[in-house]
């Protein structure tokens, strides 16, 4: 007995599914509407989502928590569908390492803003509160 694989059936989404599922906001994914990164078809003044969409959606939230722009986000998504999928994952790997490294100077610019903090305090604390009996 063999088993016959088949497709999942062509399903459609609407805002309100999206949104709960992604912890999105309704004035979020009309914002990427406009912007290019979802397509949605309408039924009136209904938005359908497609699974493609959805697809797009879950990258484009992913991107947005690790601090990727809209425009770098629509780059690698368009990239795609106009050179295909190597093409794709190439600029996203650069993207990628650009924000990495974005983000590990802002990491070391914290960590300095941390030390300078505390370097100040222990100052303040040792002039005017020498015993620890610093106020609540």
């Amino acid at each position: 007995m063999s088993l016959k694989l088949r497709r999942p059936p062509f399903r459609t989404y609407s805002i309100t599914q999206l949104c709960q599922e992604f912890g999105a906001t309704p004035r979020a994914l009309r914002f990427y509407e406009e912007q290019g990164l979802l397509f949605p078809a309408r039924r009136e003044q209904t938005r359908i989502y497609s699974y493609k969409d959805r697809a797009r959606l879950a990258l484009i939230m992913r991107g947005r928590r690790v601090g990727l722009s809209v425009a770098e986000i629509r780059d690698i998504l368009d990239l795609y569908d106009e050179e295909g999928e190597v093409a794709q994952n190439a600029h996203a790997i650069r993207v990628f390492q650009k924000r990495i490294d974005a983000l590990l100077a802002q990491r070391q610019a914290v960590e300095e803003a941390i030390d300078a903090l505390r370097q100040a305090s222990g100052r303040l604390e040792s002039r005017y509160f020498p015993e620890g009996s610093l106020p609540a």
